[in-house]
């Protein structure tokens, strides 16, 4: 079966949404990880700690992981950086 969406793996990267993670003083003196970034189609990349394994026996009812997808988790303080930069349509 055809899904909806399909991630494009050819899109490229756009811009950084909000700061990165050094501003933010989410890592140490290097440019690592956590990122948002929007890509060149429109879709949205966030890079953040795998954490599929430790949550998958939790998820709510509603929500499904399936083995091409990863939950990943980023600080707060990214996302409320990047929301000046998220349209709103």
């Amino acid at each position: 079966m055809k899904r909806p969406w399909e991630a494009d793996p050819a899109a490229g990267f756009r811009r950084r949404l909000g700061k990165s993670a050094l501003e933010l003083g989410n890592t140490n003196a290097t440019p690592a990880c956590p990122d948002i970034w929007e890509l060149d189609n429109g879709d949205i990349a966030v890079i953040g700690r795998d954490m599929t394994e430790a949550y998958k026996a939790r998820l709510p009812e509603d929500v499904s992981i399936v083995a091409d997808e990863r939950l990943v988790v980023i600080p707060r303080t990214m996302l409320i950086a990047a929301k000046p930069h998220i349209p709103d349509a």
